[in-house]
């Protein structure tokens, strides 16, 4: 129970770090809280930044969910920690302790927990996002759609309660933190993939 705790505490942390933050302050780019949408998140960095500093921020995104997952796989008992690991690191991302508790949507942290807990999941949830991005052109819808469809997947490749029910939380949250592009989706006036805002 202690190690378990001590994960969650960890995990919670090291989500807490925000890349896109720290990459855009290295590439001498507007913090992406105050530009852009708003968000600092990969896709606003692709907006201010382009490619390169919008890869680095989706890379260390990624690594926030996985790692912490493959460290409690390694060293926990039970899939209900290890799911619980998983939601400390995607929340941190949310509301990291070291911003202000202000933190991105948690797409990639997101799909990166979900790789810690099942890559065949995680490869049918992908294949979702990259369809909708592909069709539709838009990053948040993409990531609306496919993590609805991701706790499914997680019941269908894993049979896992603890791993499904832990998705599920993650995609509540994920929905409420677009909830501003749900909005904007509706009146037509939400940038697509690669668009700066106007």
């Amino acid at each position: 129970m202690i190690m378990t705790i001590l994960l969650i505490i960890a995990a919670y942390l090291f989500g807490s770090i925000s890349s896109a933050v720290l990459v855009c302050k290295a590439f001498g780019l507007p913090d992406p809280r105050r530009e852009g949408s708003g968000n600092p998140g990969a896709t606003n960095v692709l907006r201010l930044g382009g490619k390169v500093p919008a890869g680095l921020t989706l890379a260390f995104d990624w690594v926030k969910g996985t790692l912490p997952v493959l460290v409690a796989l390694w060293l926990l008992d039970g899939d209900w920690g290890i799911g619980f690991v998983g939601v400390a690191a995607f929340l941190g991302h949310l509301f990291p302790v070291f911003f202000g508790f202000h933190g991105g949507k948690g797409v990639a942290t997101g799909l990166g927990v979900l790789l810690g807990w099942s890559p065949v999941s995680l490869l049918l949830t992908g294949a979702t996002w990259l369809l909708v991005a592909g069709v539709f052109r838009y990053s948040s819808m993409a990531a609306l759609v496919a993590f609805v469809l991701a706790p499914i997947w997680l019941a269908l490749v894993t049979g896992s309660v603890a791993f499904t029910t832990c998705m599920f939380v993650v995609t509540v949250f994920s929905w409420w933190r677009h909830r501003g592009n749900l909005k904007r989706l509706a009146a037509g006036e939400e940038p697509k993939i690669g668009q700066r805002k106007a």
